[in-house]
């Protein structure tokens, strides 16, 4: 059944003495890509020499039971076990961002609503960071642009896994489904009615790559430094160390102004850019690829509204899979997992219908 996997065994035993080589080791880039493939292919190997112990064992049981019918029941219960791991396998080899095991950068704009978006900008951030902590997952913030109120106009940071795992369990591979317009309902703190407003903030959710991964041609970029500033427009540095990257074949603009220096917040910005330029591409192949291809770039889609948090009925909707549950205040604090889990597996689902394996 699974003999077209017979190349990514292959595979797992060159990665294997490559990360027995200290040669491998000694790039530390290679490393990681290395050792992020390898745990991609773990699962799969071990569920392929499972799938095959347990094909033979259930071949002998049967052929046992001529003689001796208690064979009959232990074949049986082999059976059962064997599509158990069938039906794992299927959903291991289905087509999937190949970007799912990477760490990942996370950036919240708050939208409409002015100072209130700001301020659920500032809420997602930090149901995403007690996420992140529940997970064990480090959260790095790269750069902020904060308001008066203490809200957000924009916030970046980066999600990184202590080591490399499975691909439904790595920064990306789970919050890649974070990304769109999060709406808000509730009586905003600056309101003095009590009357309940409407207000939303984006999510923008993209794998970080290492930088072998993403050629780009520094004639390509321009490369401008201005003076960061605070809430208010109060200056927080005397200096011009704040950058602002412009990509100029794409357009991608990319700005920085966290750190003291000019260098750092450069390397901030690369990191930045060359996530959304892996976005990009991504994009433009899912727009003119197979159906198959669309769905291993993604199957649920990500740039309309996508979830609503209604506050006075304790309420969190995900509009994608028609998700509901009224839990609200523990989901913002970082409970965040049930949703998460329907979403990859409405995404799992949707992989598996695209190459005809089955959807339950």
């Amino acid at each position: 059944m699974f003999e077209s996997a017979e190349p990514l065994r292959e595979e797992f035993a060159q990665l294997e003495a490559a990360l027995s080589d200290p040669a491998t080791h000694a790039d530390l880039a290679r490393a990681r890509k290395v050792g992020r493939r390898y745990a991609e292919l773990t699962p799969i190997v071990k569920g392929l020499a499972e799938h095959a112990r347990l094909t033979e064992d259930i071949a002998a049981a049967r052929e046992l039971a001529a003689d001796d019918a208690t064979f009959a029941a232990e074949a049986d219960e082999l059976e059962v076990r064997l599509a158990a791991v069938t039906e794992r396998l299927t959903r291991l080899l289905a087509p999937r961002d190949p970007n799912d095991s990477a760490d990942a950068l996370v950036e919240i704009k708050s939208g409409e609503g002015g100072e209130e978006s700001a301020l659920f900008a500032g809420d997602l951030l930090k149901m995403y960071s007690r996420y992140a902590e529940a997970r064990g997952w480090k959260v790095e913030v790269l750069d902020t642009q904060e308001t008066d109120l203490g809200g957000y106009r924009s916030v970046t940071v980066a999600v990184k896994a202590p080591s490399v795992g499975e691909p439904d369990q790595m920064p990306y591979g789970v919050l890649k489904f974070e990304g769109g317009v999060h709406r808000v309902q509730r009586v905003p703190v600056t309101e003095s009615q009590g009357r309940v407003h409407t207000s939303a903030a984006g999510v923008l959710v993209m794998p970080e790559v290492e930088e072998t991964e993403v050629e780009i041609n520094p004639d390509d970029l321009r490369i401008d430094v201005y003076r960061s500033s605070g809430p208010g427009g109060q200056g927080v540095n005397t200096t011009d160390s704040a950058v602002r990257i412009t990509h100029l074949p794409s357009g991608i603009v990319v700005s920085m102004q966290n750190e003291r220096s000019q260098l750092q917040n450069r390397e901030q910005a690369m990191r930045m850019l060359r996530a959304r330029l892996i976005a990009l591409a991504d994009e433009q192949a899912a727009s003119s690829a197979s159906a198959a291809r669309k769905s291993q770039v993604r199957t649920v889609d990500r740039s309309e509204r996508v979830r609503t948090y209604n506050y006075p009925e304790n309420r969190i909707s995900d509009h994608r899979i028609g998700f509901k549950a009224h839990n609200l205040d523990q989901v913002l604090n970082g409970e965040l997992q049930p949703v998460i889990t329907a979403l990859q597996e409405a995404d799992t689902a949707a992989r598996l219908a695209a190459v005809g394996g089955p959807a339950d």
